[in-house]
């Protein structure tokens, strides 16, 4: 029912006072009968507001019932001129500042008529609604019945409503491209916006354009773990039957779902058995077996991925979101990311963290540090770590695991929500040294360089400066002496100075690798 079907009642004789923009285009919303002064806390939006302005005790308290009712997306107010014979200026004029749309409604016509008209035209509508929105359910589950694909139904719906679908999930995988995938721009905003929203359905916006974003099933579970459709458009400017369309679609996707999950559940053994046999030393031909049935392509070169989701409350040490193994959470997240690359081939080693085998390519680093970096909005008191190994065949996946193990631990150490680390960045003593405890590098940084802090203390001799540029120049005593400014002779005095305290031979690269370790750990 839209406002001009209300107005154009002979019975009710309402009179318009003043439109909003696109107001007798919106379909109207429930109606609320209200005197309080600030009616907002019982609104919802889309509300028509009928009131007797028993709440008016002065000119000034038209801004605060309408910026109220504004504040919460009401859409227009009925207002009976029986109290004061007319419709006060100062509630039209409160009306046009904050765009709601005003309504007389007669001295001789009762509230209660105003309510039964729009009750009966909504019952109505509701009847006819229900009778389209079972018919397209029953077609829609027919059409997946018969071996539709979920892209085929999008496709219609979207035709239907005339706003392209989407289906995608947290980390940016696109389950239904619709007309195209998303560019990562608008995928980072649209994730961002659905996992920190404070209710669904909601509407992001990246660039220019508007997409309301619908969870496909109850919209009760994890968010990091749910699938959303994805909309071209603001659904609150919708029909109200273009919107039960929508959710339509996401009953039907939530259906589609159920049917993949237990595809993979089944899968889930036959991995678990083929870590197993990785972490045991079988036969390549044993664990190439596994895997193939398992879905993995075991002849192409693959990288190990370790993954790990804990949660930290206030006041307590790191959990991790398992108690007797991987939590669901993290096993479907690190799946949505796997079906990304190649098929989903997770599972849990022995330490219980969990595994992934993924088809190795240039651009996989990347695309996971991106993919996990979007959940990062939704990870509230929760750490995720990621391990990522070289490339590898069959027959080195043992190596890989324990490289992909290590990369694991250094993420671990981090202190942001995500963190993402390949193999050959291990290679770089700053995060060698990060996986260290505090206590350790400084026993560590004591008894190698003790004596050398101690005897600057003492004599300002500037012992260390000297050391530091010594190494950063790759043990040049020339471009030392001329990068501080001093003579050959004096670098040679200080560093054979601090050869002494420390009982190291700088010419000897191990003795030299302990200093500079040391140095590193100031």
């Amino acid at each position: 029912m839209l406002l001009p079907d209300l107005l154009d009642a002979p019975e009710l004789r309402l009179r318009l006072l003043h439109a909003a923009p696109g107001a007798l285009e919106r379909p109207i919303g429930r109606l609320v009968t209200t005197d309080l002064l600030e009616p907002g806390r019982y609104l919802s939006g889309g509300e028509l507001v009928l009131t007797g302005l028993v709440w008016r005790r002065s000119d000034t308290d038209s801004e605060v019932f309408v910026a109220s009712v504004a504040g919460r997306g009401a859409a227009t107010i009925l207002a009976g001129k029986a109290l004061f014979g007319t419709v006060p200026d100062d509630l039209l004029e409160a009306c046009r500042r904050h765009q709601v749309t005003l309504v007389e409604v007669p001295t001789e016509v009762a509230f209660a008529d105003v309510t039964e008209h729009v009750a009966a035209a909504g019952s109505a509508e509701t009847g006819a609604r229900l009778s389209a929105s079972l018919v397209r359910q029953r077609q829609l589950l027919s059409s997946i019945a018969s071996g539709r694909s979920l892209d085929e139904l999008a496709a219609r719906i979207s035709d239907e409503i005339g706003h392209d679908c989407r289906v995608i999930t947290p980390t940016g995988r696109h389950v239904v491209p619709g007309p195209g995938e998303l560019d990562d721009e608008t995928l980072d905003a649209v994730t961002r916006t659905f996992l920190t929203a404070a209710r669904t359905p909601a509407v992001a916006v990246a660039g220019d354009t508007s997409y309301s974003l619908f969870p496909v099933g109850s919209g009760l579970g994890n968010r990091l773990t749910s699938w959303v459709l994805v909309i071209d458009g603001d659904h609150t400017q919708w029909s109200r039957d273009h919107v039960e369309a929508v959710h339509e679609l996401c009953t039907i996707a939530a259906l589609d779902r159920a049917r993949r999950d237990e595809g993979r559940l089944a899968l889930r053994p036959l991995v678990a058995e083929a870590l197993e046999l990785v972490e045991s030393g079988a036969p390549h031909t044993d664990v190439a077996t596994r895997l193939r049935q398992a879905g993995a392509h075991s002849d192409r070169p693959m990288v190990v991925a370790v993954v790990e989701l804990t949660l930290t409350p206030p006041g307590r040490p790191g959990h991790g979101l398992r108690e007797d193994g991987p939590g669901a959470v993290a096993v479907t997240v690190l799946e949505d990311v796997a079906l990304t690359v190649g098929p989903a081939v997770v599972a849990p080693g022995r330490d219980g963290v969990l595994v992934a085998l993924l088809p190795s390519s240039p651009e996989l680093p990347d695309l996971l540090r991106r993919a996990f970096g979007r959940l990062s909005p939704g990870l509230v008191r929760t750490r995720l770590a990621v391990g990522v190994s070289g490339e590898t065949g069959i027959d080195a996946l043992a190596g890989a695991l324990e490289e992909a193990r290590f990369a694991h631990r250094v993420a671990s150490s981090g202190s942001t929500s995500v963190s993402v680390v390949t193999s050959d960045q291990v290679a770089s003593h700053v995060l060698l040294l990060a996986t260290l405890p505090d206590d350790v590098r400084r026993t560590y940084t004591h008894r190698v360089l003790g004596p050398v802090l101690d005897h600057d203390r003492r004599t300002q001799s500037d012992l260390l400066a000297t050391l530091q540029e010594f190494l950063a120049c790759s043990g040049s005593w020339s471009r030392t002496a001329e990068a501080m400014h001093l003579h050959v002779n004096t670098v040679r005095y200080r560093i054979e100075r601090v050869e002494q305290l420390t009982g190291r031979d700088l010419s000897r690269l191990e003795d030299k690798v302990d200093v500079f370790l040391a140095l590193k750990s100031l």
